[in-house]
């Protein structure tokens, strides 16, 4: 006798049982088995299998078996990973979306305030056309103000990393979606490049006013603001954005897919999948991501700065020319000024960051009234 089955359709650990997607087999075999998988793959590779019965004991042929089917049941099975996540019975995709633009804001702002010293240090640094390390920045009065412009700063670090998380997760998940679990890596490189390139409208204004305060050309981010835009207009508000980009951009993508596989790989080998992550080894696959991503876009960092502080002026034609005059001018070990702040600041900043990232994940997220569970946290399937 022979039934239909569902055929193994698996994307991203996910098994889905589609109406098109069932096969002939025969149910004298045992119950649970594989069926030859369509996807491609490497020839004699394992692949994860769904398989399905739904038949009764009685019926035609009931009596020539020799060992009676089990009660009718549905069985799914999969070697890899669990169910992606997805949410819980009646909570809309607004509400969890509203928990990631909280959850973002809070930890851009928690680590943009614990870490302004640093990030102010690192900028002055930078701006040195002289050299001499953080010794001649001290001589030349370079440690005061080392909070200038920080409340202005938190005013559009908020709603930028509040962009940032509410456009990373979709992307990350539809992504998921799209692609095999050998290739589950691009999911965070696209969340992180396309939350970096939505953000980065308010993250450049900010940059900008925060650069220029940092550096003592202002003392109030408003009248900043202001005083840009009246006198450099729009070129001088957006001042750098190409070199932002530039240095953002793959930043976001580093960091973010560096966190994700570090948690993964720490999860599996060490874990065995028996918890999840606790806060401390949250703390320490950031520190390591964002250390790791901080020296690694450094040069890009310093054009970034460059470019910001020379605004509308017009002494650098573009990023390529700011390069080239930085490499004439100061040789490129000015490229790596400011590396060793910049590095503690991304690394301790990126502990902080995702630690409050996922504890504030978790407070924001909302939770079905019924059931208790959180959105975005995998849940069993309606039966």
């Amino acid at each position: 006798m022979s039934m239909l089955i569902p055929s193994d359709r698996r994307r991203a650990g996910r098994v889905s049982l589609e109406p098109h997607a069932f096969e002939l087999v025969d149910v004298s075999r045992p119950l649970l088995r594989r069926v030859a998988p369509r996807s491609r793959g490497k020839a004699g590779r394992v692949q994860p299998f769904a398989s399905a019965s739904m038949a009764s004991g009685a019926g035609e042929g009931a009596g020539r078996r020799r060992h009676p089917l089990p009660p009718p049941v549905f069985t799914i099975a999969s070697s890899l990973e669990s169910p992606a996540p997805s949410l819980p019975p009646g909570v809309p995709q607004w509400r969890v979306s509203l928990g990631l633009l909280a959850a973002g804001a809070t930890a851009g702002c928690a680590v943009e305030a614990a870490l302004y010293p640093l990030d102010t240090i690192k900028t002055r640094l930078q701006a040195m056309r002289s050299g001499g390390g953080l010794r001649a920045l001290v001589q030349a009065g370079g440690g005061r103000g080392l909070y200038a412009g920080l409340v202005g700063n938190l005013v559009g670090v908020a709603p930028a990393s509040a962009i940032f998380m509410a456009v990373y997760e979709p992307v990350k998940q539809r992504v998921l979606k799209a692609v095999d679990a050998d290739r589950a890596w691009l999911a965070p490189l696209a969340g992180g490049v396309a939350a970096g390139l939505a953000s980065s409208v308010v993250r450049v204004p900010t940059e900008v006013v925060k650069t220029r305060m940092q550096t003592g050309e202002f003392s109030n981010a408003l009248r900043a603001l202001r005083t840009i835009a009246a006198r450099e207009g729009r070129r001088g508000v957006f001042a750098g954005y190409s070199s932002f980009l530039l240095r953002d951009l793959p930043f976001d993508a580093i960091e973010f897919l560096t966190y994700e596989q570090l948690k993964k790989g720490y999860a599996s080998a060490v874990l065995g999948g028996r918890r999840e992550l606790n806060p401390a080894e949250h703390s320490v696959a950031g520190a390591i991501a964002g250390a790791v991503t901080g020296l690694a876009t450094t040069p890009l960092d310093v054009l970034k700065t460059r470019m910001m502080i020379d605004g509308g002026r017009g002494q650098y034609a573009g990023v390529a020319d700011c390069a080239r005059q930085i490499l004439r001018d100061e040789g490129p070990a000015a490229l790596l000024r400011g590396w060793q702040p910049r590095v503690i600041w991304i690394g301790v900043g990126g502990s902080i960051f995702f630690t409050v990232l996922e504890a504030a994940k978790k407070l924001y997220a909302p939770k079905a009234a019924a059931t208790g569970v959180l959105a975005g946290e995998p849940h069993p399937a309606p039966k």
